[in-house]
């Protein structure tokens, strides 16, 4: 099996610190699902674990170059540009939801819908602290609050969760909460 971590498509960001603890929840068979996927470095990552992987994204340039990664990688992903604040197509549901870098409180139930009985949201995203770090998004929109993440993925049951300075390649910090949660059966 290839170790994502050490493999870097041409242009395709590394995968993030929190999905690389939580790998080893996407297995072989299983269905994931990449919301506001981006050019796909967790589609990419969870494609090469065997999971039958749907991705969406409104951004059709990044999931043009999600494809092409995907294609080098020959990983087998269901790649969509979608308007996650419109209608979504009828996907189904999925043993994993994966969601970061993106917050859309509006839509959280029907992210929580996509989980199925027994499967996994793993979801990171900025905090509003990020904001006195000069990067990332600044509109409270897209900025959660301290504690909020936990009220959001409600009533799943929270795996694992935090509330982090985490530092950046480039020597800046990410300011995030992430949860790995469960649907209840």
């Amino acid at each position: 099996m290839l170790n994502v971590s050490t493999h870097r498509s041409v242009g395709i960001p590394a995968t993030s610190t929190w999905f690389e603890w939580h790998i080893d929840l996407i297995r072989p068979g299983s269905r994931a699902l990449d919301l506001a996927c981006g050019s796909g470095r967790h589609a990419i990552a969870a494609a090469a674990r065997g999971a039958h992987v749907v991705a969406a994204d409104r951004d059709s340039e990044a999931i043009a170059a999600g494809r092409e990664a995907g294609k080098e990688r020959h990983a087998k992903i269901e790649w969509n540009v979608t308007d996650l604040e419109g209608e979504w197509p009828a996907w189904g549901d999925f043993d994993v939801v994966m969601v970061f870098n993106y917050l859309d409180r509006e839509r959280m139930p029907r992210i929580r819908e996509a989980v199925r009985p027994g499967g996994i949201l793993l979801m990171e995203t900025f905090l509003t602290t990020q904001r006195e770090e000069g990067w990332g998004p600044t509109s409270d929109a897209h900025l959660l609050l301290p504690g909020e993440l936990a009220r959001l993925v409600a009533p799943f049951e929270i795996l694992h969760g935090r509330e982090v300075a985490e530092p950046v390649d480039d020597g800046s910090w990410r300011l995030i909460a992430s949860v790995v949660a469960r649907r209840r059966t």
